[in-house]
């Protein structure tokens, strides 16, 4: 991985030096726009739409646009001069319970790696919030842009989660909150048993992408030559009757499946990942572990070509 940011951790009057990288990263298969005919790629010029003249990245500046049409033109030295405290900072703000912290705040994750000369700070701060069970509410700059984040513990490390400002949260004004829904006692029920039915410990790894693995089996046979042939459709099953049918019967379903799926033990889901995972204590960075019952290792996925993440 590479670096993509330098600074610090501020808290209180300590001073942790770390290297930001990215968490995460799309596996989408990237793409070039081409001439049908031949295959050549298509460039775009950037085109003065006043003066007609084509431009070098190093004439282009930013734009904002006022509500009567006006431009209003900002430099890099107009952002040089903002008073930015977090240029260089992660500023530690307050700590608090995770899961007081809505998820849809959430926009992006990166790693922390300590400078040398910071590591036993690092260490000792990342065992403490560990230890506390909370995540840190800090304040940074990223790429000229500051925002609220997270920092909390994963596989030892810090991990930085940037989080949307409150105001960039759209509020979801639906007409159907305002309707006088009547929900039958025996569909809740229904539903309540459904989703019971289908409890489990959540394992990433069951679950692949397999509209890509599709499309790169489609690009494949077109470099081999071959005629690629389209799946089966899925066989639809008979609508019910009525909503309290659609869920019992999707009860049955659920159970046919996690009986087939259980273990030599008969119990549903009885075979697990050998990994450890958290204890009743429920949050990320809590010390109570517990063993997961071992299961046979999945099969590995087909061998995927390697995609370059879009800028």
């Amino acid at each position: 991985m590479r670096s993509i940011w330098k600074g610090a951790i501020s808290f209180g009057l300590v001073t942790i030096p770390v290297k930001v990288y990215s968490a995460t990263e799309q596996r989408d298969i990237s793409f070039h726009q081409v001439h049908r005919k031949d295959a050549g790629r298509v460039k775009y010029r950037r085109v003065c739409t006043v003066c007609g003249e084509e431009l070098a990245y190093s004439d282009i500046a930013k734009g904002y646009e006022l509500p009567g049409g006006e431009i209003v033109v900002l430099t890099d030295e107009d952002f040089a001069d903002l008073p930015l405290r977090t240029n260089r900072n992660i500023e530690v703000l307050q700590f608090t319970p995770l899961e007081q912290v809505d998820p849809i705040y959430f926009n992006k994750s990166y790693y922390l790696e300590p400078d040398a000369a910071g590591t036993k700070p690092y260490v000792l701060l990342r065992d403490a919030l560990e230890q506390s069970g909370q995540v840190a509410v800090v304040k940074v700059a990223l790429r000229q842009r500051e925002s609220l984040a997270a920092l909390r513990v994963r596989d030892g490390v810090f991990l930085l989660e940037t989080m949307l400002w409150p105001d960039e949260i759209r509020e979801p004004a639906f007409p159907f909150l305002d309707e006088d829904v009547e929900v039958r006692p025996q569909e809740l029920t229904m539903a309540t048993s459904l989703i019971e039915t289908m409890a489990g410990d959540f394992d990433p790894t069951q679950y692949k992408d397999a509209y890509r693995e599709a499309l790169q089996a489609v690009i494949e046979a077109k470099v081999e030559g071959k005629e690629v042939a389209a799946p089966a459709a899925p066989e639809e099953e008979p609508a019910a009757a009525d909503l309290l049918s659609a869920l019992r019967a999707s009860v049955e379903a659920a159970k046919k499946s996690r009986a087939e799926g259980a273990g030599d033990d008969g119990k549903p889901g009885a075979a697990k990942s050998g990994r450890r995972r958290p204890s009743a204590k429920g949050r990320p960075g809590e010390q109570g572990e517990e063993e997961v019952p071992e299961k046979a290792p999945a099969k590995k996925p087909a061998a995927k070509a390697k995609t370059r993440k879009s800028a």
